[in-house]
């Protein structure tokens, strides 16, 4: 089965071509970055209108560099949430638009579930497997018992991981987005501040609200004091307190519902101190990390996902917006 697969959640606009969910054929980004940098962050209104302006154009170099026809494309799988509403709308329609031509089934995925399943591209899935997902927008622990059946057992009471490395990085006038930038910086510092040890309420959860308020008191608190801010030093104290949160988490959960192997989704699993982290505290354990270029948002997850769960439960009927903004608990 050859399957197309469309991502247009926020600011990339992606195309990719799989066979049965294995043999990645083509996957096509183009990202706006340089267009909402000016902005600090993304601006939903040109992120929109951009994917109007790219997603044909995408679409036929995924199917050109796949070499496959249009009428070789047996299934469409498109992100259908969460993400910008606008932006949604447009990769939506063009899969509707595109199976329906062809009087082909298409089906909507779970961005997360997407982002999951990047770990599957290129390695083999073992069930019941731990995925931490983190990204600007979401920080959760997914037990995975089997394929399509997630089951969230934690996940943040406040802000994202990413949202606080991006946060921090505009405190400190780095430019956006901040995860990179203060990732590359980390590694010219030494974690010299000082920062909290957050514990979450939640046994398996998540809290960047303290740590961030933290790094921006202290920010203002040298300043006030006139004293020079070292800004290598305080990423890197920032980022091994915020990826020690993650790791004592995650190591918990694993450890407590006896899981097989151990994962790493979304745009934060590309921080190299987090990849760094989990290898040595998973070195021991079948522990899988995507390769960098299925970390940010992609079309190759979106595809590998959607053949999973069209072969599970078949076409979504009326595949539209409805329950966007759930992980299913299938």
């Amino acid at each position: 089965m050859k399957v197309l697969a469309i991502e247009t959640s926020c600011d990339e606009t992606s195309a990719s071509v799989n066979i049965d969910g294995k043999r990645i054929l083509s996957n096509i980004v183009h990202s706006q970055i340089d267009l909402h940098r000016a902005f600090g962050g993304v601006v939903p209104e040109i992120a929109s209108r951009e994917h109007i302006k790219r997603i044909t154009v995408i679409i036929e170099k995924a199917l050109e560099e796949a070499g496959t026809a249009k009428e070789e494309i047996d299934l469409v799988t498109v992100t259908k949430g969460p993400g910008l509403i606008g932006s949604l709308l447009v990769g939506v329609n063009a899969a509707k638009a595109f199976a329906f031509a062809r009087g082909i089934p298409v089906v909507g995925v779970h961005h997360l579930a997407g982002h999951i399943y990047a770990n599957g591209i290129d390695h083999e899935l073992r069930f019941p497997l731990l995925a931490l997902v983190v990204s600007g927008g979401h920080t959760e622990l997914v037990l995975m018992k089997d394929h399509y059946r997630f089951e969230k057992i934690g996940e943040t009471a406040d802000d994202a991981v990413g949202e606080a490395y991006d946060k921090v990085a505009r405190v400190l006038s780095l430019g956006y987005p901040g995860g990179p930038i203060i990732d590359r910086l980390a590694k010219e510092g030494e974690p010299t501040y000082p920062m909290p040890r957050i514990t979450p309420a939640d046994d398996y959860g998540f809290s960047y609200s303290g740590l961030k308020s933290h790094v921006i008191n202290l920010i203002h608190k040298l300043e006030s004091r006139h004293e020079k801010i070292r800004p290598a030093d305080m990423a890197a104290s920032f980022q091994k307190a915020a990826v020690a949160q993650l790791i004592d988490q995650s190591r918990k959960a694993f450890r407590d519902h006896d899981a097989k192997m151990f994962v790493v989704a979304g745009g934060v699993a590309a921080n190299s101190h987090l990849r760094e982290r989990v290898e040595e505290t998973f070195r021991d354990t079948p522990h899988i990390m995507p390769a960098i270029d299925y970390c940010t948002d992609n079309a190759a997850m979106v595809g590998v996902a959607g053949y999973h769960r069209y072969r599970l439960f078949g076409e979504e009927e009326g595949m539209g917006m409805n329950g966007h903004s759930r992980l299913e608990l299938v």
